[in-house]
Parts: structure tokens; C-alpha cells; sequence
């Protein structure tokens, strides 16, 4: 646990991106199984301690120290997780009793499968899996000189009972120094919030192994924790696993901003056009009877769609963007990006909001047409195979991106401009000979967005941000003026340079006016406040928020520091924008 504490230390504290794969490719290399497959699981998202829930740590806590002492301490710290590691107090003379889980329920090569909801008495019996999982002790009692494993604190907890969770975990903060409390707590909750994504663990596992990361992604719906059989192979002592999974996610292909030195390349012969809708893009997967529905980064949204995977009658796999519409006869016309929203996020969705809110993919590119993999063939060929593949399906759930008409970079331009729907947010170029390559290659694909909107708005409200950022204020609210008041249209938390944050941190630690918990109301009068230019790339009417709108991807472009707060914008700039969007 020590290890695993040690690099999520140093992860938080290092901005380069080669610099943290290099901090995990050696710990991959230095930690033995499973200890390093847990603390892969853990930074990829796919270790889940259902057991464990925040208001179950902040009960234990308050069992330790009074809950004033604790809500001022967490009002000042601004992370669950390392307020409870800094004021844990455990007791002077302690010992740990934890029982071994072995379950009857395994995964891959009889490993407790992560994640099982199991009784009690099941809970309760011993093994010899982790039986050494406590370093340097024995099953059992153990003294609190030694160390518990990273592998042993997640198999203990996976395994608990719903009331024996509470005291292991209170058991292992007893255990554990602060830097080990502070893990601890961020596995278990699942919010590591070290600036480490899926993709960046599985690029530094390539690393390690020497692989490339592509090889990674199509394994990685094949294996699941703690990953012997993938680490095996990476380090050279076993052959490749074989996945036995069917519908695979294939990683993706992603496009560069077109630039201005780009333009004289842009010609009909050479690239297609298309245009670049405002959803999310997906990977939909049929494959002999399994359905799947893949985020661009692997993640299986499948759950929160089934009226998708219900009507994906092809077989294949195709690329396209998720949208939700609205019942308009036979066919569904394409909503909002906010109305998109209510579907995301959902383990479940209703038949209620099904109906209300239907979902449908827009394709623009085939990857496996049948049981062939068309990867390697040109992007003209793979269209015809896409508009092959979209004419037969009869779901109504896939339809086709169609492809636009122009002579050159300059009538495409003004197409962009003044695109026919509001959902369109730009367009995308593609050549007609490139191959489907995943990652994002310099040449064959480029997207052109629309300029973002551009407002003055006034700094509202302030709260403290996370992991490196927890002792600075950098998630800000800020509002126009609605008649003599401001009201909130938005929220951002990046877009500035860290010596901004300084600044800004500064300003409103000096014109705090009031407190709401962990949120602070900052002065903003007409004459006295902090102006900040917000770019954004579209509205959406909105009953919760007073002003009535919400902002789409909000982010501070400059700090206006010369411009008073009364000449910020208005609601009505913001209510003459959403109307010309509609």
C-alpha cells in the first residue's frame, strides 16, 4: 500500500505527461500481482467498492472527533479523502483482526471476481489467497507495525459485509499513516482525481511492456482484474491473452484542428465533408448476437440505451455520434446536446424517458462490416460499406451523416458559418484514401469548428478545487445582468494560467462577502467586482438556473480587469443569441 500511496503522491505533484508514464511504467515494473493490477483497475475506473460510500466514512469519522471540529476542517482542506487522512486518530494500542474472503463466486483463474455482492457468512470465511497479504503478519491478528497490502485491503473490502465494510475500513485508516489513509480512501471512492486518465494508464502499460497502446485497448474488454494474464504477456513470461469476448470496442480515430495553413489543401477531390454534429461520439458493435454501445474512450454506455441496442440490427461495428431527438412522425429529429444530457450518466434509464427522449446513432464510418475488419481500407470504400450497411438496417435507430457538396475551403467555409441546424457545431474533413488509424494522425482527418461565443461576465461565487488545486479557489460562477441584478448563466474551472489562478485566488480570498459551506460569495456590484471574458459554444434554455439559460462548455478566455462589472453583458445578448441559435 505504501507503493501505491508513494505514486499517487508524485502523479498529483507532476504536470508532464511523459513524466507520470515514466512514474507508471516503473511501478508496473516494480510492483509484483496483483497489487499492480488493483492499482491499474483503480486508475483506469474499473474497480468499484460498492460497500463504500462517502457518507459511510464521514459516519466513521464522526465516531472519532467532533463533527464541528470536522466540517471546519473539511471547509478548509476541500477533499473528503484527505481531511479524514489528516484528523484519523487511532488509537494508541490497536490490533487487526480481518478475515480472508474466499468466495464461491470467482473470476478469471479463481480469483474472487472484484465487485461481488456476497453475504455475510460468505464474507466471513478464510483463505490462503491473501493470507500473506498483510505484510510481515499473519492471518488474523495482526500488529499495526506492519503494513497491508494493496491487493489484501481491496479483496477484504470488496468481500465485506455491508456491516462489516465500515469496520475494515476503520481498521485499515488505524493501520495506515496519513499518505496511506489518503489512498486508501481515494481507491475505495473511486474520485483519485490525479490528472491520470484510462487512456494515459493504458499508454504507460504499453510502455511497459513495449506494446502499443492499440493492442492494450483491444485486449482490454477481454481481461478483467487484476490483469495476471495481461501483465504476464507485457512482461514477457506468458503469450498474448486471447479475448474471448464478443463486440470488442476498436479504438478510435480522432481528427486536428483544421489551421489556416491547411486551408489550400481542402479540395473536393481530395477530401469529403461532412458535417460535425453536436453529440457524443459513440462505437455501436453488433457481433453474433452481442450488442454493444462503446464511449470514444471504451466505456460501455450500453445500460442507459437500450432502445439503441434493441434496434442495432446490423452486424459489425460502426462509428458514429449518439444524439437524441424528438418523435417527429417515423423518424426522430435531432435535439439538443442538453436534451442528450438526460440520458447520459444513467446505469438504468425508464421506459418513460425512452419514449420522451429517443436516442439514435448519425454514422459516418464502418469499422468491421459482417465478421471483416475494413480498418485498412480507404475511407471511400469504407463509405460505401457504411451506406450499404445503414440502408438495410430497418431499427430506425442508425441513419446516415450525409456527406456536403462544395468547390473549395471558401464555399465550405461559409457553409460552416451559417450551418442549417443548431446542433451542428462545425464541419469534418476526411480523405477519400485514408485508412482508419487510430489515435490522431497528423493529415487524413480535420475538424473545423465554429468560432465559440464570446460574453463579459461577472465572478458571482467561488469554491476551492481538487487534488493540486484544493488550496486555491479556481471553480467559479459568474452571471450578466438581468435588469439592477446579476444572475448566474455558468460555471468553469479552467482556461486560465496557474498565475491567474493566483490572481483570481487572491482576489477572492480579499472580497469575501459571505459563505455557504464550501462556496464563497464574492463582491459584485456595478462598480466593484471581477469581469471575466467567457467563451462558449452554445445555449440552452434552462428552468433550473434563474437567468433561464445554461452556457455549453463554458471556459474563461481572458481576465478583464480594466472593465468595471456594469459594463459586463446583459441577459438580452444572451436571450437574442439563443433565439438566432433556434
Amino acid at each position: 500500500m505504501e507503493a501505491f500511496a508513494a505514486l499517487l503522491d508524485r502523479l498529483i505533484l507532476t504536470p508532464s505527461r511523459n513524466a507520470k508514464l515514466k512514474l507508471l511504467a516503473d511501478y508496473f515494473r516494480a510492483t509484483p500481482d496483483p497489487d499492480r493490477g488493483f492499482a491499474l483497475a483503480a486508475l483506469t475506473g474499473e474497480l468499484d467498492v460498492p460497500g463504500v460510500k462517502p457518507a459511510m466514512l464521514r459516519a466513521l469519522v464522526a465516531e472519532r472527533m467532533d463533527a464541528v471540529l470536522f466540517a471546519y476542517s473539511y471547509d478548509y482542506v476541500g477533499d473528503l479523502a484527505e481531511t479524514i487522512a489528516l484528523v484519523w486518530e487511532a488509537p494508541a494500542v490497536a490490533a487487526l483482526a480481518i478475515p480472508s474472503p474466499d468466495l464461491p463466486h470467482k473470476g478469471a483463474e479463481g480469483r474472487p471476481a472484484p465487485g461481488l455482492d456476497v453475504s455475510a457468512a460468505e464474507a466471513e470465511k478464510p483463505s490462503p489467497l491473501v493470507r500473506e497479504g498483510w505484510e510481515g503478519g499473519a492471518y488474523g491478528e495482526a500488529s499495526l507495525k506492519n503494513t497491508p497490502s494493496l491487493s489484501f485491503i481491496v479483496e477484504s473490502l470488496l468481500h465485506a459485509s455491508r456491516s462489516e465494510g465500515p469496520k475494515r475500513v476503520a481498521a485499515f485508516l488505524d493501520a495506515l499513516d496519513p499518505a496511506g489513509r489518503w489512498a486508501l480512501l481515494k481507491l475505495v471512492t473511486g474520485g483519485l482525481r490525479i490528472g491520470v486518465s484510462a487512456r494515459l494508464a493504458k499508454q504507460a502499460l504499453a510502455d511497459f511492456g513495449g506494446r502499443e497502446v492499440n493492442e492494450i485497448e483491444e485486449l482490454w474488454h477481454g481481461v478483467e482484474p487484476p490483469y495476471r494474464e495481461l501483465f504476464a504477456w507485457l512482461s514477457g513470461s506468458a503469450e498474448k491473452p486471447v479475448s474471448s469476448a464478443r463486440g470488442p470496442f476498436r479504438p478510435v480515430m480522432l481528427s486536428q484542428p483544421l489551421e489556416e495553413a491547411d486551408l489550400p489543401k481542402i479540395v473536393p477531390e481530395t477530401y469529403a465533408a461532412e458535417w460535425k454534429w453536436d453529440g457524443i461520439r459513440v462505437q455501436a458493435v453488433s457481433d453474433q448476437g452481442v450488442r454493444r454501445l462503446y464511449t470514444r474512450t471504451g466505456e460501455d454506455i450500453g445500460d442507459a440505451f437500450p432502445d439503441i441496442l434493441e434496434g442495432l440490427d446490423i452486424e459489425g461495428a460502426i462509428d458514429g455520434e449518439l444524439l437524441v431527438g424528438r418523435p417527429a412522425g417515423d423518424v426522430i429529429a435531432a435535439g439538443s446536446f442538453s436534451e442528450l444530457q438526460q440520458r447520459l450518466n444513467r446505469k438504468t434509464v425508464s421506459a418513460k424517458l425512452v419514449a420522451s427522449h429517443p436516442a439514435f446513432i448519425r454514422a459516418y464510418d464502418c469499422l468491421i462490416d459482417g465478421d471483416e475488419d475494413i480498418r485498412a481500407l480507404a475511407f471511400r470504400d469504407r463509405r460505401s460499406r457504411l451506406e450499404r450497411l445503414v440502408a438495410g438496417s430497418l431499427g430506425g435507430r442508425v441513419d446516415l451523416s450525409p456527406l456536403l457538396e462544395f468547390a473549395d475551403a471558401e464555399t465550405l467555409m461559409a457553409k460552416r458559418i451559417a450551418p442549417p441546424e443548431p446542433i451542428i457545431e462545425g464541419v469534418m474533413l476526411k480523405r477519400w484514401d485514408s485508412v482508419y488509424e487510430p489515435g490522431r494522425p497528423k493529415g487524413p482527418w480535420f475538424k473545423w469548428k465554429r468560432d465559440p461565443f464570446v460574453v463579459d461576465a461577472v465572478l458571482m461565487y467561488a469554491q476551492r478545487g481538487h487534488g493540486k488545486r484544493s488550496s486555491f479557489y479556481s471553480d467559479y460562477t459568474f452571471g450578466v445582468w438581468k435588469g439592477e441584478e446579476l444572475v448566474p448563466v455558468g460555471k468553469a474551472y479552467f482556461g486560465f494560467t496557474d498565475e491567474e489562478l493566483v490572481e483570481i485566488d487572491r482576489f477572492v480570498r480579499r472580497h469575501t462577502v459571505n459563505r455557504f459551506g464550501p462556496v464563497r460569495e464574492v463582491t459584485h456590484s456595478g462598480d466593484t467586482g471581477l469581469v471575466f471574458e467567457v467563451a462558449f459554444e452554445g445555449l440552452n434554455r434552462s428552468a433550473r438556473h434563474k437567468s433561464g439559460v445554461a452556457m455549453r462548455f463554458p471556459r474563461i478566455s481572458r481576465l478583464r480587469w480594466d472593465k468595471p462589472p456594469r459594463e459586463a453583458d446583459r441577459i438580452e445578448t444572451l436571450e437574442a443569441l439563443l433565439t438566432a441559435e433556434r
